[in-house]
């Protein structure tokens, strides 16, 4: 109880700074654009063109689940990885440039403690976040094209085609993704954090993070770099797509996911080991 309590008042920090909230417009703008792009003439011939040339038919799956799905998925890892690595850049070192946690380590309170709590503050904050993307892009979606139609889903860099003619599968299939893009996406708020632990500004931290996604991101792009793309960061991360398959493949996301957490926890130890090592008292 008292680690709730914490946890709450570290929450409660957390959104009280402004730059936590910069996502949140930019992304309710950017899913205002795509909504209305979609609604435009050329954009509707391209997407008739994709669903029609897989046998299925446009009036059924140009639907706002459809296009909730394609909010999230092509929009998340590039720009909602700024907005995670900005807040999770800056959970550790903004407090130590102010000065904050040498008044909090005067406390009989561990430091693996204090981290604990930033860490669970920062990966609720990233899932919950995802989570608000997709519950505003599908009222935004639905509010230009109603509750009806199915989904469909089409991604040719994992290899993934599915289709649901139903509501009920198609809004549990989009929800599904929403959590598992949201536990994904902490791998990359758990980079920022890492270092954040380290003795340097919370730009830096943020820049840092940003370097290592983008550039797993463009090796991955590389074809001589194919064969090994399991080991590539981004690549297990976008495995949250496989929930969207007819027949989902358990083993498959067991072993992405396996392999984030135990990124996540390399990271939050090499962190915590930094974070140990400081010295706040000069």
């Amino acid at each position: 109880m008292n680690f709730l309590r914490q946890l709450k008042g570290e929450l409660r920090k957390l959104f009280a700074r402004r730059r936590t909230y910069i996502g949140y417009g930019v992304f309710l703008a950017m899913e205002l654009i795509i909504l209305w792009v979609f609604k435009l003439e050329r954009s509707q011939r391209a997407m008739r063109e994709l669903v029609e040339r897989n046998g299925l038919g446009f009036d059924e799956y140009y639907s706002s689940l459809t296009i909730t799905h394609w909010i999230m998925s092509l929009s998340m890892f590039l720009l909602g990885s700024i907005y995670f690595a900005l807040v999770a850049g800056d959970i550790v070192a903004k407090e130590s440039e102010d000065g904050n946690l040498r008044l909090v380590l005067a406390r009989p309170v561990s430091r693996l403690r204090i981290l604990l709590l930033k860490y669970v503050a920062i990966a609720l904050y990233t899932i919950t976040f995802v989570l608000f993307v997709g519950v505003t892009g599908y009222a935004m979606a639905v509010a230009a094209l109603g509750v009806d139609g199915g989904l469909f889903v089409w991604n040719y860099e994992m290899k993934v085609f599915a289709f649901y003619p139903t509501w009920g599968e198609g809004i549990t299939r989009v929800a599904m993704e929403g959590l598992a893009m949201g536990i994904s996406m902490v791998t990359l708020s758990s980079i920022a954090f890492m270092f954040s632990c380290f003795k340097m500004k919370p730009a830096a931290a943020t820049i840092m993070a940003l370097s290592v996604l983008f550039v797993d991101f463009v090796l991955l792009r590389f074809p001589f770099f194919q064969p090994y793309q399991e080991y590539f960061v981004t690549w297990r991360m976008s495995c949250c797509i496989y929930v969207m398959e007819n027949t989902i493949s358990w083993a498959k996301l067991a072993m992405s996911y396996g392999f984030l957490f135990g990124l996540n926890a390399t990271l939050f130890l090499i962190g915590y080991t930094a974070f140990r090592l400081r010295d706040f008292k000069t």
